[in-house]
């Protein structure tokens, strides 16, 4: 992992760490990196469990660097090598950090979240939690009432309220987070904003038009495998293989006339442009590996394990 040059000047008191965003699936932990960043680092969708890798995100401040950890949400339900392996870069990640980041959803509290709670009891990191999603809150006369009881449930360092999509409170979250991280240079050069290569974004942006395209029709057992990045005529030529754990799913994915899978394409192609700034002509192909999510194998050489 790249690290800042600590000949350069720091100034004094300058604070630098990693802090990690867990919480349960679906609390807004991806949206809220890439708030607090200042660009799209994790794919965001309205399905649980999007986030499968950990994705480092980091914050440059005039007085404190800070590594965001997005992290796949804690849950219960092992039945899948594919979920123990998003539990195990979860725990890991929550393990190897400076400062927890609990994110809970303004008014509503789960055995999730209180399993998620226990796993930063254990590991003994001092804790922070961001409570996501007040602008969801309807009656906001029940935010303080709720904030009360989060922190009845441990000794949180602080707790701030934010609205991730709405941008609200980003500033006041960041330097709560920056106040609980140890004195020391910056960890990373100014102009690293995260550790994924371009590989990675790509796969990981064409997995998020899938996901949002396919809604409930196919369930998790979709990855993708970028095979082919080159160089052509003045463009970015991409072959990525969208790897389905049954032979009925491929065609839901491709769809009547293959219009399901160009849709898709298009959709990643766009955001791929803008986000790279490069024009990126794109090749999609679908295939069955049947299982894949149960198979460790298959994890590892998805990079999910």
């Amino acid at each position: 992992m790249t690290t800042a040059d600590t000949a350069a000047p720091v100034p004094a008191g300058f604070r630098a760490g990693f802090a990690a965003l867990v919480g349960r699936p679906n609390v807004g932990k991806s949206t809220l990196l890439n708030a607090l960043v200042g660009q799209k680092l994790s794919i965001v969708t309205p399905r649980p469990q999007t986030t499968r890798h950990r994705v480092l995100g980091v914050s440059h401040l005039a007085d404190a660097q800070i590594a965001f950890v997005d992290t796949p949400g804690l849950h219960r339900g092992h039945t899948r090598a594919l979920n123990r392996a998003m539990n195990r870069a979860a725990a890991a990640a929550l393990e190897s950090a400076d400062l927890a980041v609990l994110v809970i959803e303004a008014g509503r509290w789960t055995e999730e979240d209180e399993l998620v709670l226990d796993r930063i009891r254990r590991s003994g990191r001092k804790a922070l939690a961001a409570v996501n999603k007040i602008d969801r809150l309807r009656a906001r006369e029940r935010l303080l009432p709720f904030l009360a009881e989060v922190a009845a449930r441990f000794e949180f360092a602080e707790i701030v309220p934010v609205s991730a999509t709405k941008g609200e409170n980003m500033t006041a979250l960041a330097r709560a987070i920056a106040k609980h991280l140890p004195e020391g240079p910056p960890l990373f050069p100014p102009e690293q904003v995260t550790d994924r290569d371009r590989k990675f974004r790509i796969a990981e942006t064409i997995r998020e038009k899938l996901t949002i395209e396919l809604d409930r029709e196919v369930p998790y057992g979709i990855a993708v495998e970028v095979e082919r990045i080159a160089e052509e005529d003045g463009r970015l030529a991409v072959s990525a293989v969208i790897w389905v754990d049954r032979p009925g799913h491929k065609p839901i994915v491709i769809g009547a006339r293959g219009e399901r899978l160009k849709r898709i394409g298009r959709a990643a192609r766009l955001e791929l442009n803008r986000m790279l700034g490069v024009r990126l002509h794109l090749e999609l192909w679908v295939k069955v590996r049947e299982d894949w999510a149960d198979s460790a194998r298959a994890l590892q050489q998805l990079g999910l394990e």
